[in-house]
């Protein structure tokens, strides 16, 4: 096999910037230089400038399929590999292929040229790539079903981005160079406003500039270049979770403005065991939001040396500089060591150190101490007893039994005891047993007796010896007891934040299964999570008996952000427990501002699609109101001219259109006004026993040359609805399917009796017209919408719409199915009436 084709990528930032344009004049310079260069396959859009371009250069010829009785011509990939040109020039990269290609979609056609050998030119817009197919869809609003894998474009050898102004690109459009005079006011409307092309180009170039970084560490890596290349500035600022962290956020911030506007990285060195170091969460949090805000980006790397964790990271990131703190060690302190930032300077090489200094520089660290035992006051209390009591037991027991086995077998004794005393009571009880077997060996058993002289060297050097293990031994037994409860708490914060994080994720309803947690895990009697307001404080969220209104109210109180507070009732916490409530403070302030996102989101989104129903009323009033008020008016001033005298015929015949425009037209106010009635939530139905074959002539009476079979049996049970609104419901659906349906359309109704369900009636409204994809299922209830070829001035879209609306506000559901065999099946579900 030979060697693999190559890839040029021209990536656009939105339709029509000219990165078809881009390709056709490569290719034309290419030719130019004497290379064999064919079009695989482009697409002009009618853009006769692009067409332009495209001449003079062999074209391989496409091949024709055919699906669903339609015509389509897609690039033939053995035909482009049978004329084995030197370059292949192939547009659109993300197309899908019709169904009966060879592949699914134009990147594998290309993938296979590639493969062969022949060199490839392609282009594609940002908003194709998989990786920003969803945010792409957030900015403008349309989702893009079209998507090529990032891998393919990054594989490129080359890729170049086609960009052009928000502006110079509405100009473009404006000047009919990129749409039809018929498509650009909508266009320059919807998506092609100056927010959405600004986002999307600001996408692509993001996009680019990603690539640009990984082939330069890609080709660092491939030399061995370790040190910082300065070709792009970056700002790392180390942060401790101290209280000196937004000082030198915002120092950092303006070396990154001063460096123009280069990138800011934060970074938190984490220990690897687990434990905790000190730093508060709640504090990390406020660290993290403000770094954010400035335009930087948040990091947490593991590391026991936190100096090498730090030049790791800011080589990693390729940085310029580093931001630190000067330390909050005390001057004594510095006899353990430089410090961090001595040895980061020391060894940072070409990246720049910048030391800050800051309030707490050289007050101490502060960090949380384990203080007081850590076994429990039984324990302790035990110990100490025993402490008190076994060497003087032991000492009885020994002088009780006549002769002693001699010095070193009472010093071991004692040594037991002493172990027994540390595994029971902890280091204090341990030494004060250690004191007094000390004291009575010396008295007792130590040459001369009963005086606290010691005559013999190795007997002075035997009791040293059992003090000093005895206390060492206390202390081994004591460190143990405290790593252990260390870890069994350390574990148990883990878990608690692993279901912390996880409630968390479930977004909105979260808040009251984490105040319920917090209840829970602390063991007090109330929660409530509470919000500064203007006029006061206002309870959010609340769990338990009496739960507190207001900060003062509580025992225990911990900031959940910068405006609210979550306050706990019933007990007051020790200082143990304040860390792990202030994670779960952060995370209540974060549910909360997700919960106030959502709000806004749903909020604009309501704005966004009133806005939509205004701009399509406008133009249903401006151009569908308006054909049937022609129709009037020119039927009603051809009646009334003097000057011509109308034959019965006719003159019936105007009459006639005069009334069908007029009964048009009040279809399209009563459409419009259901509408209205449904937005505004003013829909109240009178619900009641409805016999359906009542209903049905009345919904058959405004239909058009219905051509309309009826197949409802006379035993069916009535159903709970409102008469007047399923009958216009059942009009508009009839109605469509007439329009759209084919030949015959045929009204079923029958029972469904679902398990452990009540019965209801499901009344199917089945044609055999071309049908509707699924993909456009749901989106054909949406208002305005007129799908496939309907001629203007035939609806404004809203049948479809009030009838859903309808079926809702009755209690029922209006749903589309396949017909088998083809076509469109539409069932309302309504509740029907049960015999008693």
């Amino acid at each position: 096999m030979g060697a693999r084709g190559r890839l040029r990528v021209y990536l656009g930032a939105a339709p029509g910037v000219g990165k078809t344009y881009a390709m056709l004049a490569e290719g034309r310079r290419r030719a130019g230089r004497g290379t064999d260069v064919v079009i695989g396959y482009v697409e002009t859009h009618g853009r006769v400038r692009t067409a332009e371009q495209a001449e003079g250069l062999e074209i391989v010829p496409r091949r024709a399929l055919t699906y669903r009785d339609r015509d389509f011509t897609e690039m033939d990939v053995d035909e482009v590999i049978a004329r084995r040109p030197r370059v292949a020039l192939v547009d659109e990269l993300a197309h899908t292929n019709v169904p009966g290609s060879r592949n699914e979609k134009r990147w594998q056609d290309v993938e296979e040229i590639l493969d062969a050998g022949i060199d490839v030119v392609s282009t594609v817009n940002i908003q194709h790539l998989e990786s920003l197919n969803d945010v792409v869809e957030r900015i403008a609003g349309v989702p893009q079903r079209e998507t090529v894998p990032d891998e393919v474009v990054r594989r490129a050898e080359q890729v170049e981005l086609v960009d052009m102004t928000p502006e110079a690109l509405r100009r473009r459009m404006a000047h009919g160079n990129v749409y039809g005079p018929e498509k650009t006011d909508a266009a320059l409307a919807d998506y092609f406003r100056v927010g959405n092309l600004t986002a999307l180009r600001e996408l692509a170039l993001l996009w680019v500039a990603d690539r640009v970084d990984e082939g330069l560490a890609q080709y660092r890596e491939q030399h061995g270049i370790t040190e910082p290349w300065e070709a792009r500035e970056r700002v790392v600022v180390a942060l401790t979770g101290g209280p000196e962290g937004e000082t030198l956020i915002r120092r950092a911030a303006r070396i990154a403005a001063r460096a123009g506007h280069a990138d800011l990285l934060a970074v938190h060195v984490a220990r690897s065991d687990g434990l905790a170091d000190g730093t508060s969460p709640h504090e990390q949090a406020r660290q993290r939001t403000l770094v954010e805000s400035v335009g930087g980006s948040y990091h947490q790397v593991i590391g026991d040396d936190v100096a090498t964790a730090l030049l790791e990271f800011a080589r990693g990131v390729n940085a310029s500089q580093l931001v630190l703190g000067s330390s909050r060690r005390r001057g004594r302190q510095f006899v353990l060591g430089p410090g961090v930032g001595a040895t980061v300077a020391r060894e940072a090489g070409d990246i720049d150190v910048h030391l800050v200094t800051h309030e707490r520089a050289g007050k101490g660290r502060g960090l949380v101490q384990v203080a007081g035992s850590p076994l429990s006051v039984r324990r302790r209390a035990c110990g100490w007893a025993l402490a008190l009591l076994a060497p003087t037991l032991a000492t009885f027991a020994l002088k009780a039994g006549g002769a002693h086995p001699g010095l070193s077998t009472d010093v071991l004794l004692f040594l037991a005891l002493t172990v027994a005393v540390a595994l029971v009571g902890g280091l204090w009880p341990a030494v004060a047993a250690a004191v007094a077997g000390f004291l009575l060996l010396n008295w007792f058993f130590t040459p001369p007796l009963h005086t606290f002289t010691i005559a013999e060297p190795e007997n002075a050097l035997t009791l040293a010896v059992f003090v000093a293990v005895a206390v060492a031994v206390s202390s081994v037994v004591d460190l143990a007891a405290r790593r252990s409860r260390q870890a069994a708490r350390g574990n148990a914060e883990a878990e608690t934040l692993s279901m912390l994080a996880t409630s968390v994720l479930r977004g909105e309803q979260a808040l009251p299964a984490l105040l319920a947690r917090v209840r829970e895990t602390f063991g007090v009697r109330a929660v409530a999570l509470l919000e500064r307001t203007g006029e006061g404080w206002r309870t959010v969220g609340e769990t338990g008996a009496e739960p507190a209104g207001h900060p003062g109210d509580a025992e225990v109180t911990a900031p959940a952000g910068d405006n609210s507070v979550l306050a706990l009732s019933g007990r007051v916490l020790p200082a143990a427990d304040r860390r792990m409530l202030s994670a779960f403070a952060s995370h209540a302030g974060t549910v909360l501002e997700w919960r106030r996102l959502a709000e806004e989101a749903a909020q604009a989104r309501r704005l966004a699609e009133g806005d939509r129903v205004r701009t399509a009323l406008l133009a249903a009033v401006s151009h569908d109101l308006r054909t049937p008020l022609a129709s009037i008016k020119a039927g009603v001033s051809g009646l009334r001219a003097t000057d011509v005298t109308w034959a019965p015929e006719d003159e019936a015949e105007l009459l006639a259109t005069i009334e069908e425009s007029a009964d048009r037209l009040d279809g399209l106010i009563g459409d419009l006004l259901d509408m209205s009635r449904l937005r505004t939530g003013v829909v109240t139905p009178l619900i009641r026993a409805v016999a359906v074959p009542e209903v049905l002539p009345g919904a058959l009476a405004g239909v058009p040359g219905a051509k309309v079979r009826i197949e409802v049996p006379e035993s069916l049970p009535p159903v709970l609805a409102d008469a007047g609104l399923l009958e216009r419901a059942l009009a508009n659906v009839i109605e469509n399917a007439v329009r759209h349906g084919g030949a015959e359309v045929v009204v079923t109704a029958g029972v469904v009796r679902p398990a452990a369900e009540p019965g209801r009636v499901e009344i199917r409204v089945v044609d055999q017209g071309p049908g509707v994809p699924d993909t456009m299922k749901d989106h054909m209830f949406a208002p305005f919408q007129r799908l496939g070829d309907a001629p203007k001035g035939a609806g404004v879209g809203l049948g479809l719409a009030v009838a859903r609306g309808f079926a809702d506000a009755m209690g029922g559901t209006l749903t589309p199915e396949d017909t088998p065999g083809g076509g469109l099946t539409m069932v309302f579900a309504l509740p029907c009436e049960e015999k008693a």
